[in-house]
């Protein structure tokens, strides 16, 4: 009994990257960690190391930085609210900073039409005529 409790405390870093919802699917989670993008102390990791309570981690995403410390082993995949008590969020305050410098540069209209937000309407066609003639 007492090597099936040790099994169950072993986890990879692929699937509780996963599991925590940092990553949509297991796979990106392992790629990630094999191309660099999952540091423990500066030194990358690979998607086979064992996760304990207490480590943390910077893990690079598609728009973000996270810096995560573990606090509890989730083996399975569960909802957002679940799934964020199994670590702590300890990402600096200057990357928040700049996530949120990034969302406001990105939402600032310039005056363009937005790209793929739908057909000029009638009354815009008509206004774009008047300037070409």
């Amino acid at each position: 009994m007492s090597s099936n409790t040790e099994k169950k405390e072993k986890l990879r870093l692929d699937k509780y990257l996963w599991s925590i919802r940092l990553f949509k699917t297991r796979s990106l989670a392992a790629t990630a960690c094999d191309s660099g993008k999952v540091k423990q102390e500066g030194t990358a990791v690979k998607a086979a190391k064992q996760v304990h309570v207490g480590d943390e981690y910077d893990v690079r995403t598609e728009g973000r930085l996270w810096r995560i410390k573990v606090t509890g082993l989730l083996h399975n995949r569960v909802q957002y609210s679940e799934a964020i008590k199994f670590y702590t969020d300890i990402t600096p305050a200057e990357e928040l900073e700049r996530l949120q410098f990034q969302r406001q540069a990105s939402s600032f209209h310039t005056g363009k039409r937005l790209s793929k937000v739908g057909r000029p309407t009638k009354k815009e066609r008509r206004d774009l005529d008047e300037f070409m003639d």
